[in-house]
């Protein structure tokens, strides 16, 4: 679940500077450069960190919606190699087998059902972000803009991951039953030759939990 979580925060988070609102919100604010200062200042276009604040949270809610507008929609996950979720680790060994043993189609069918169960289970996004933009606080806004790139996603990160593992969770855990997570799973498992025999059952594997991390790092 929580590689979902951080593949949403990356992908809601990264529009803001994508865009020059926040930046010139922010040159505003503190007079920009020395050319840009003079220029400024003979326009009176110097805005206060509230106004500042209040572009800057309406650039994050913005991108906010066109990111789970985006991800939630029919190959928002599968088609998107930023946040694509593949086979795990732990089963890659027995997917490259069951490819080579002519059986890739169910290891592309499993990708598939994962990528759809992500695909429903973020919606459930969007008032938990639109939560978060609301009760950011000035002081979160400028940090944003003047710190690190990531900046905006640790803030997201730190202020709504409990929450979208909550809410993500049982969203998942149906749609990997309504997408065929566990069926394609166990076909996968069967095409692996005796590798599938060592992976175990489906029980062996929290797909749930795999998936709902996946989805929320998108």
């Amino acid at each position: 679940m929580r590689h979902l979580i951080i593949a949403i925060l990356l992908i809601v988070s990264a529009p803001l500077w994508a865009e020059d609102k926040p930046k010139d919100l922010l040159n505003q604010l503190t007079g920009g450069s020395r050319t840009e200062s003079s220029s400024s200042a003979g326009t009176g276009a110097s805005i206060s960190e509230t106004d500042a604040s209040a572009g800057i949270k309406e650039s994050l809610a913005q991108g906010v919606s066109a990111s789970i507008k985006r991800l939630g929609t029919t190959d928002g996950f599968l088609k998107d190699q930023v946040v694509r979720i593949a086979v795990p680790k732990s089963m890659r060994t027995l997917a490259d087998t069951a490819s080579k043993l002519g059986a890739g189609k169910y290891v592309d069918e499993f990708e598939t059902s994962m990528n759809r169960a992500a695909e429903k289970a973020v919606p459930a996004a969007a008032d938990i972000f639109a939560d978060a933009i609301r009760q950011m606080t000035v002081k979160d806004a400028l940090s944003i803009v003047r710190g690190e790139p990531d900046a905006g996603t640790q803030y997201f990160r730190r202020v709504t991951e409990d929450k979208l593992r909550d809410s993500f969770l049982p969203i998942v855990s149906k749609a990997t039953g309504e997408t065929g997570v566990t069926k394609s799973y166990k076909k996968l498992s069967k095409k692996g030759g005796g590798l599938g025999g060592l992976m175990g059952g489906s029980d062996s594997m929290d797909l749930d939990g795999y998936v709902t991390d996946k989805a929320m790092d998108g």
